[in-house]
């Protein structure tokens, strides 16, 4: 046992063993970064890996049969002992090899610091993009339940020369409303397609992308002039808020004024503002 021993020393086949095992690690770990560089195919890694167990044996075998001299390659038993150079050939094995092992402990911490810096990148990218996904999420729910859509108010007296007045109730509202910051309004032309329509809100305010709906009536009576506005939530089909408006029709645009500031007002505390969010409706009037 320790003649073969000795043999298998001499010949170099543990040397050939170990050069061979760590060129096949490098030679994966090269590959494991080129074939995704290339775009080369999933199971090309597993063909190299599958080639080097192939070869292994084949290697030992082939230093345990076979050996390089000055004249070329001959086999074993064919060169004189006192002719073989096989102590100069290990010798070159052991360099050959301390350079593999070189080329991979540098490898090794290369890729090391690499996926270290990649990890804390990816992180910091990771954090960066929740905080967007959370700050979109909480943009969203701010527009979602600040947006508003003001309807045609509908007059119902038998009067037609009232329907230039609701118009510009409806018109006077959004203008103070558009000037609110962070609320979500829509476009008169928008809300305005609606007008004259039988509607759902809960439809409606689907298709203009709001959450809260403001609609309204208008009646005449002799001189006095009642207007009724509500607030409905699109989702529940609740009215979050409804009131009433009676004025003597003296001045029409200082009604349309009054009662939109009025309206305005009440709907503040109903939409989540604060005062400072707020416009001085007696400066929006003016």
């Amino acid at each position: 046992m320790s003649s073969l021993f000795s043999e298998l020393k001499r010949r170099n086949v543990f040397k050939v063993a170990t050069g061979y095992i760590i060129l096949g690690w490098v030679v994966l770990q090269v590959g494991d970064v080129l074939v995704p560089l290339f775009e080369l195919p999933d199971w090309t890694l597993k063909l190299l890996l599958f080639i080097g167990l192939l070869g292994f044996p084949f290697a030992l075998l082939f230093a345990w049969a076979f050996e390089l001299t000055p004249d070329g390659l001959k086999r074993d038993h064919e060169v004189n002992p006192e002719e073989s150079i096989t102590n100069k050939t290990g010798q070159k094995l052991n360099l050959a090899i301390m350079g593999l092992l070189v080329v991979g402990m540098s490898y090794f911490i290369w890729e090391s610091r690499f996926m270290e810096q990649q990890s804390d990148s990816t992180d910091v990218v990771d954090s960066g993009s929740n905080d967007q996904l959370e700050q979109s999420a909480t943009d969203s729910q701010a527009i979602v339940g600040t947006s508003i859509a003001v309807l045609p108010f509908v007059n119902m007296s038998s009067d037609p020369e009232q329907e230039y007045f609701s118009d510009g109730i409806t018109e006077e509202i959004l203008n103070v409303l558009a000037q609110i910051p962070k609320l979500k309004v829509t476009s008169r032309s928008s809300a305005f397609s609606f007008k004259g329509k039988e509607i759902i809100v809960s439809e409606v305010a689907k298709k203009l992308g709001v959450k809260n709906v403001l609609e309204g009536s208008i009646r005449k009576s002799g001189n006095r002039i009642r207007i009724t506005a509500q607030l409905i939530d699109a989702d529940t089909d609740a009215h979050l808020w409804s009131e009433t408006y009676d004025r003597e029709l003296n001045d029409i645009f200082a009604i349309q004024d009054d009662i939109s500031a009025a309206i305005v007002s009440a709907l503040k505390d109903k939409l989540g503002f604060n005062e400072s969010l707020m416009l001085d409706n007696k400066a929006v009037v003016n």
